[in-house]
């Protein structure tokens, strides 16, 4: 379904690659009969917004603004439905497999529930199983479209496209009630407050450590005491863009 790798497209970091393909993302749009001619000229208007832009740098730093600072428009699916539990790491490992017995590769630098991976991997899928793989995460698809229109983004036409093309009706009244009071988490304000709360918890971590080694019996020899070992990934999240999510 070529329409899903033109959303996924879409989804990522703009870049100088993007904008030079800017017809032919129009075109795909436009041919598309899986979305209404309402969606095709939302999308063209995204479009013409990411890839018309002659100053590339602006574009980015918007797409930087909406999607980095805070979660609540992150592009993990599982950010949405775990958080941070124990539990998003055994439903990554369950989507890995999922790709994997499809014969779908990715890097070791992705995380398989980046959206627009996803949708990479739904558009070589056939029709009806590309729209159950979205229909499974359309309550998703509807609260990231409904606060992307609170914040009067044209991000939210793909959204709204994923939607229409998976064939689930979400109560749209109950997604704007939700996030009308919801505390925006991408301002200066809520994101010292995060950072604050991160400080608090190192602190105590150390705390704790430096105790639990003062605890140690001073008759203890260097050999008999545990050197700490510390571990440096060399791996960072997938920007296909980040995991940029």
């Amino acid at each position: 379904m070529n329409i899903l790798k033109v959303i996924s497209m879409l989804m990522v970091y703009p870049t100088a690659e993007l904008q030079a393909a800017a017809d032919e993302l129009r075109d795909e749009i436009n041919q598309s009969k899986e979305i209404p001619p309402s969606s095709r000229v939302a999308m063209n208007v995204l479009v013409d917004e990411v890839c018309r832009n002659d100053d590339l740098m602006d574009v980015q730093e918007a797409y930087g603004f909406l999607y980095d600072r805070g979660t609540s428009l992150s592009l993990l699916l599982f950010e949405h439905v775990h958080g941070e539990s124990r539990d998003r790491g055994q439903a990554m490992v369950d989507l890995m497999a999922v790709y994997q017995e499809s014969g779908f590769e990715i890097s070791v630098k992705e995380l398989p529930d980046y959206i627009p991976l996803y949708l990479e991997y739904l558009a070589q899928r056939d029709d009806i199983e590309a729209r159950e793989g979205l229909a499974d995460v359309a309550h998703i698809f509807g609260l990231l479209a409904t606060r992307l229109k609170k914040r009067e983004s044209h991000y939210a036409s793909l959204f709204d496209a994923l939607l229409i093309i998976s064939g689930v009706q979400v109560d749209l009244e109950e997604l704007q009630q939700k996030v009308a009071t919801e505390k925006r988490d991408d301002t200066v304000e809520a994101m010292d407050e995060v950072w604050e709360e991160e400080q608090v918890t190192f602190m105590a971590n150390q705390e704790s450590t430096s105790c639990s080694s003062n605890t140690q019996s001073p008759m203890k020899s260097k050999e008999e005491v545990a050197s700490p070992v510390h571990w440096i990934p060399n791996a960072e999240p997938s920007n296909s863009s980040p995991a940029k999510p």
